[in-house]
């Protein structure tokens, strides 16, 4: 075993390596719009470019899972992904038709969409038999996407959004040389391939189809909003600096979110389903202070909300899963959560998002969220009545243990 000494860099070295992924991650998804925009692409073109991504991970995911698996040498994967990462976001960044965008961004996605699962895999592969939690290194993750959201945007600002590209660059660098300080796991990660074994079982579980549905009505809004704040901002008349205090904004807290529900929630069937009509609801009340939002200042303090809804609503959705879901069946029940929330309500909501915004404008689309999300916040009130009612009670002596522990 290792001393303390010997084993406190490597500790870092994760936190740090997380820091960079997340800051990464944050440029992308936050100031790549504006970038498109700049090139000349409208609204529905920019939904489309990015909702790309999501299409992709279906096949993405499960690719780099199973070359994890074969190879058992998670931190070599992880630095291909991030060197794939590099080398096609700057061809991203270079192409000048919109054809060679959609192609480049295609195989980017391809790298980068999976980083997340894999590298959120690697560090608790670390971190085994420790006794160190994954909550501080998620920590390092949120403090690197704000901290890179509201540091970038003066940049961005006095620079151009041209630099976003170098910015890009310099922050997947710092990520690599941090993964390379990381030594090699002496031990098998032991990672299922692929996890959609049970899908057939799962699919005769019409309640937890139902929870799926309702799930991505509430998630195709939210997908709008992380698409489109940005142009949303701008559009208003706010900086790129105010662009980057949005975005610190709606994650500084999140984290504490998490913490609070993992400490204080109660692992039971109705009590969840009600926070989740209930996290669903103040989704619908954000959607409706964004429709009418009249500055880029309303706009950053609206993102405040975001703490709450999106870390709310994924933590919740994830324990129900758990709870709905047989125990054989739970990896591919968690497989299935994901897909939906990420995957499908991503693909629709870029594209309808983009089309909302295009051809009716900005408050059209978050009015548009705000009717998806108060069916789907009904959804989960009924559902929660059922089981209060006694309607419902799947795995009870499952729900049990689970509350218990």
């Amino acid at each position: 075993m290792r001393d303390n000494d010997n084993k406190q860099p490597t500790f870092a070295s994760l936190k740090w390596f997380n820091f960079f992924v997340y800051g990464t991650v944050v440029l992308f998804t936050s100031f790549f719009p504006l970038y498109l925009q700049d090139v000349g692409m409208n609204k529905l073109e920019i939904g489309s470019l990015m909702s790309v991504g999501a299409l992709v991970s279906i096949v993405a995911n499960p690719f780099w899972g199973i070359w994890t698996d074969k190879y058992q040498n998670i931190r070599r994967i992880v630095l291909v992904m991030l060197t794939g990462t590099l080398v096609l976001s700057q061809l991203v960044f270079q192409a000048y038709t919109y054809e060679m965008i959609y192609i480049s961004i295609l195989f980017f996605y391809f790298f980068q969409g999976p980083l997340f699962a894999q590298s959120n895999t690697m560090i608790l592969s670390y971190i085994e038999n420790t006794g160190h939690r994954f909550s501080s290194y998620r920590l390092w993750g949120s403090l690197g996407w704000a901290f890179t959201a509201i540091l970038a945007g003066p940049v961005i600002e006095w620079a151009g959004v041209s630099v976003l590209s170098y910015l890009f660059a310099v922050l997947l660098g710092l990520a690599m040389l941090a993964l390379v300080a990381l030594p090699r796991l002496s031990h098998s990660i032991g990672i299922a391939p692929l996890p959609f074994k049970g899908f057939r079982q799962i699919f005769y579980n019409p309640f937890f189809l139902c929870f799926i549905f309702f799930g991505i009505l509430v998630s195709i809004p939210n997908t709008m909003n992380n698409t489109f704040v940005s142009l949303y901002i701008t559009e208003l008349g706010g900086s790129k600096t105010m662009i980057g205090l949005a975005v610190f904004l709606s994650s500084i807290l999140e984290m504490g979110v998490l913490v609070l529900c993992d400490r204080f929630l109660k692992r039971k069937i109705s009590v969840l389903l009600g926070l989740l009509a209930a996290v669903s609801a103040l989704f619908l009340f954000r959607w409706g202070l964004m429709a009418g939002a009249t500055s880029p200042v309303q706009v950053a303090l609206i993102q405040i909300l975001h703490c709450i809804t999106f870390g709310g609503f994924f933590y919740v959705g994830t324990q129900l899963t758990m709870l709905l879901v047989p125990k054989p069946y739970r990896s591919s029940g968690q497989a299935l959560y994901t897909l939906t929330w990420s995957g499908i309500a991503g693909i629709l909501g870029g594209v309808l998002g983009g089309w909302l915004y295009q051809n009716l404008g900005a408050q059209s689309m978050y009015q548009s969220g705000a009717f998806l999300t108060f069916i789907g916040t009904c959804g989960f009130g009924l559902m929660a009545l059922f089981v209060i009612r006694g309607g419902y009670r799947p795995n009870a002596q499952e729900e049990l243990e689970e509350f218990e522990n």
